[in-house]
């Protein structure tokens, strides 16, 4: 059986563990086989707090970035109020954007959770014995057989809905995903680009002088884009933390320095 796997797994999960959640209704009135007694639902307590850093870290990143580069380009043409009033303009609409970016992926990563539950419990109503094969095929690289794991298959026949959250699990590789996963990705991506994006912006902010202020713009920035290539490391477990801090620093300095260029030429 073909299945998409387009969406994004977060989190690792260890073999023979509960699905997160069960539909009670998915199977009234049309299961193959008597169901059994209720499970309890569970969700990896680390899930959660994993895509808030993920959606963080996404969110600074860009925000780091993207006003840095455009305040740097707009310091060539020595006004302060200009940089600041398209700074916080890019801000407002780039924080706005991202949160609404964020938003959508986390409707769709949803919307494809329940898509393909619903295909799964259909094809455990009309071929249940193909599904019990892809259990087996699902067990056969560790090296057991189906008399090895038919305890296991008695124990799913007697509850489908959850041999549908075994599927889910282990054949589809998905988690159900929060039901306020979207709003909460949203806002994180947003809040965290908008934070990001105040500090390049702020030197423009106190000091009238624009080179003046590009000058600590720019240190503030590095240094900002440093500590956050630490935390980004340290968050995903990257074992090279200089590695991690260097390159986003100078993602930053690259961008900044292209889009100082480019706007100096253009007014030479």
């Amino acid at each position: 059986m073909s299945a998409s796997h387009s969406a994004t797994v977060h989190t690792e999960r260890s073999p023979l563990k509960p699905a997160s959640s069960r539909t009670s209704s998915e199977f009234d009135g049309r299961t193959p086989s008597e169901s059994s007694d209720v499970v309890v639902s569970h969700r990896e307590p680390h899930s959660d707090s994993a895509d808030f850093i993920r959606d963080a870290i996404l969110g600074l990143s860009d925000g780091l970035t993207v006003p840095f580069a455009l305040a740097a380009g707009l310091a060539t043409l020595d006004n302060t109020s200009l940089v600041v009033t398209a700074g916080l303009a890019e801000l407002v609409a780039g924080a706005i954007s991202m949160g609404l970016g964020g938003f959508l992926a986390g409707t769709s990563e949803i919307e494809h959770y329940d898509s393909e539950r619903r295909r799964e419990v259909q094809e455990l109503i009309d071929v249940p014995e193909e599904e019990e094969q892809e259990i087996v095929d699902i067990f056969t690289p560790y090296g057991l057989t189906r008399q090895d794991i038919e305890p296991l298959l008695a124990r799913l026949r007697r509850d489908p809905e959850r041999f549908v959250d075994f599927m889910m699990q282990f054949e589809l590789k998905l988690e159900k995903p929060s039901e306020y996963r979207s709003l909460v990705s949203g806002a994180t991506i947003g809040v965290a680009y908008f934070v990001g994006g105040l500090i390049p912006l702020l030197p423009y902010v106190f000091i009238p002088r624009a080179q003046l202020a590009l000058l600590v713009s720019v240190a503030v920035t590095l240094l900002a884009l440093l500590v956050f290539g630490v935390f980004k490391a340290r968050a995903i477990g990257q074992i090279s933390v200089v590695k991690s801090a260097l390159q986003t620093m100078s993602i930053g300095a690259l961008a900044a320095g292209a889009s100082y260029l480019l706007v100096y030429l253009f007014n030479v």
